[in-house]
């Protein structure tokens, strides 16, 4: 593997990581906010990977549309 080859693939795993890990975040959160609504540790953490979502810095790094991941996290962590 060429050191740009391996550079590129160091970079697409850091980007899927990113995402991956703020939709668990996210999906957690509103499980927990679903069991407890007033709780603000999981407000903060939903509020905060909602703004990562719809921000600059995750459009730059994919082009799966924010709003429609959102709320596919959202169905998905309120099934049962």
């Amino acid at each position: 593997m060429k050191q740009d080859d391996f550079n590129q693939h160091g970079c697409l795993n850091l980007v899927t990581g990113l995402i991956v890990l703020a939709s668990k975040d996210y999906k957690k959160a509103v499980k927990q906010l679903q069991k407890n609504p007033k709780s603000r540790a999981s407000m903060a953490t939903a509020k905060e990977c909602e703004e990562f979502f719809r921000g600059s810095l995750y459009q730059s790094l994919t082009s799966v549309d924010g709003e429609w991941l959102i709320k596919r996290l959202r169905e998905e962590a309120l099934r049962v």
